[in-house]
């Protein structure tokens, strides 16, 4: 057979084809993209290649055979790596790259064994369609045409590239209206216009949002502040200033969901002291996280701001130098000698630049502890160490004070030593969440400890102590695994039940109590100064007091779903709590325009420095109260 009479194919087209296959493989493999019918299955196929033809057509403008090869092997490995760094990190945080996180790199070198975990040889299929394309080009380079082409040929061929874009675009955008304005939903993104288009959109908002604060002024405050003032509740009357003067402790719990307390696992209660703490404790079990891409940084935004975070990156990261009026600058102004403790590099989640802007007066980090191989595990050192030091640094820190607490080890990927292994592991084909309770069962007898030793030193009975689950442990990649121990099928309400964390506010002299109320981390702020008789009537805040009578069974995540006091809105449906089904749209109506105005409000502060301007308003006047 004559070889030569057999067509020579543009190794543009081979390697922008490879490229399209690999990433439609990916898709279906390696994400969780929901597809609800043939439409979508076809938006998803096909939306790689107008884009891919389009970036590996910049090769025709190109004179010389090598430089086009060149180019063409390089976009390619850059390409496969953009969607390798997006499985890596959807495995870790179930979600997709955006710009911010890229930006976040003095956190990377902590991930460690986090990393290792999720990364093996087999990721080398991610890059195999380079090693075919430098394997064909090597040894076949006659078979593939890489010769000059005409401008009318060139121009033909963008035109068709361009097409294939804007015809994927108008597909979406009927299948999906408003498509490119919910840029909350990143799966729904990169469902409908592909994960490199969605890259370059996530660059163009964030070109927008640093534009944002160069163009905002005070005037933008009034139609937020009206919004809060009209949503202002005031605190109850009878535990409004419960706590005051009593000292602060505030222990961030990582990764710990609700799902676990008072319930068991091989026959052994999970977290056996916490169960026993909230029957003297107010407990609240209908607590939601509300955090996004910046994980325990954003639950501590959330804490200290009443304020959302953002829906990309992390506040920490992205807006650390903003004007911000704090929980910790007011208990600086009420007296409170205040302190952030973690075990950890100071940079991580830029926390020693953020603290600084958030007014803490002392932050104990990494050389602060005594960190060896014999007490550390994983991320670092263990809670049990971790707390008997602590209260070494409590005893020398002026009183009252006030101290937020980070721990460490129930983070993913949940490892522990031997000696540390107080339950087996659950028995399931997943070992991250097999070996998740052995590590929550740690935490539950490091925080034993941890009162314990509160009451030896004396501080127990003078401070008022917070406790809350940070953000999920157990990301909806594993869906099977937590199906089996719940017994049932995690469906979207499943789901976002699943993002309920523990509240437990422990004050001297109260009797414990359960409350059921809806409510989320945008709430910590307002009820822990209330408690401390601090007021929070002129602030900006989005959260109300948990105590109030007033407070209404309402709670917003970050990534637009809702649960109200009968109905969660997720999975872009409604759904009942009591039956667990699908419900009629209209009875979460009423909220979404209310959950996506609030949204675009605390966006609005953040992208534009907004509280920079507040103290210089009228809007604080007492008047305007």
């Amino acid at each position: 057979m004559n070889t030569n009479r057999i067509p020579k194919v543009p190794l543009i087209i081979i390697a922008a084809l490879l490229l399209w296959i690999k990433t439609y493989i990916v898709y279906k493999t390696s994400f969780d993209i929901k597809i609800e019918n043939t439409i979508q299955e076809i938006i998803l196929f096909m939306n790689p290649l107008g884009f891919l033809l389009f970036v590996f057509g910049i090769g025709l403008l190109m004179k010389k055979d090598k430089s086009r090869t060149r180019y063409i092997i390089i976009m390619s490995f850059l390409l496969s790596f953009i969607l390798y760094g997006n499985v890596v990190f959807y495995r870790f945080f179930d979600d997709f790259l955006t710009l911010p996180v890229l930006f976040q790199t003095s956190n990377f070198s902590d991930l460690g064994g986090s990393a290792s975990a999720i990364m093996g040889w087999k990721d080398l299929f991610y890059f195999l369609d380079v090693i075919v394309l430098i394997a064909l080009i090597k040894f076949i380079p006659n078979r593939f045409a890489l010769e000059n082409y005409s401008r009318a040929s060139r121009r033909a061929y963008f035109l068709v590239a361009t097409a294939l874009v804007f015809f994927n675009l108008g597909l979406a955008e009927s299948e999906r209206p408003q498509l490119l304005t919910r840029t909350f939903d990143r799966e729904m993104l990169v469902k409908n216009i592909g994960t490199y288009n969605y890259h370059i959109y996530d660059i163009f908002l964030q070109s927008k949002s640093s534009a944002q604060r160069a163009l905002a002024d005070g005037s933008e405050l009034a139609g937020i502040d009206n919004y809060v003032r009209a949503n202002y509740i005031k605190p109850d009357d009878d535990m409004f200033g419960i706590g005051k003067d009593k000292n602060l402790i505030i222990v961030s719990m990582e990764s710990l969901q609700n799902f676990v307390i008072n319930e068991k696992v091989n026959g052994e209660e999970i977290t056996p002291f916490l169960n026993d703490f909230i029957g003297e404790s107010y407990y609240f079990d209908n607590f939601y996280h509300q955090t996004q891409q910046g994980k325990t940084s954003d639950s501590e935004f959330l804490l200290d701001n009443s304020l959302y975070p953002l829906n990309r990156g992390a506040v920490f990261f992205t807006h650390s130098g903003n004007q911000f009026d704090s929980m910790t600058e007011k208990l600086n102004a009420n007296g409170y000698y205040t302190t952030a403790m973690h075990a950890n590099n100071k940079s991580f989640w830029n926390r020693d630049i953020m603290y600084d802007s958030l007014g803490y007066e002392r932050f104990y980090s990494l050389p602060d502890y005594e960190v060896t191989d014999e007490n550390s595990v994983n991320w670092g050192l263990k809670d049990i160490p971790f707390f008997e030091q602590s209260i070494q640094h409590m005893k020398e820190m002026p009183k009252p004070f006030s101290t937020k607490m980070i721990t460490l080890t129930n983070h993913y990927p949940f490892t522990l030593d031997e000696e540390d292994k107080l339950v087996d592991p659950y028995t399931s084909k997943d070992g991250t969440v097999n070996r998740y309770f052995q590590t929550v069962r740690y935490m539950d007898e490091s925080l034993k400890n941890f009162i314990a030793d509160l009451k030896e030193s004396g501080l127990y009975e003078d401070s008022v102590i917070v406790m809350y689950g940070d953000h999920y442990g157990i990301s909806e990649n594993h869906d099977t695994a937590m199906g089996q121990y719940l017994g049932k099928e995690v469906t979207p309400l499943v789901s976002t039940q699943l993002q309920r964390v523990p509240l437990i506010i422990h004050v001297p002299g109260q009797e414990g109590k359960t409350i059921s109320k809806v409510s989320g981390q945008i709430d910590l702020k307002p009820t822990i100064l209330h408690l401390l008789g601090i007021d929070t009537k002129k602030d900006i805040q989005f959260g109300a007091d948990l105590f109030s009578e007033q407070h209404e069974d309402f709670a917003i995540l970050r990534d637009g779903r809702f649960i109200s006091k009968d109905y969660v809105y997720a999975g872009e449906k409604c759904w009942d709590k009591n039956t667990e089904e699908e419900t009629e749209m209209n009875f979460c109506k009423p909220y979404q325009e209310r959950a996506a105005e609030e949204l675009e409000y605390s966006d609005k502060i953040i992208y534009g420095d907004l509280l920079r301007f507040y103290e210089a308003t009228e809007y604080r006047d007492e008047d305007q109260q």
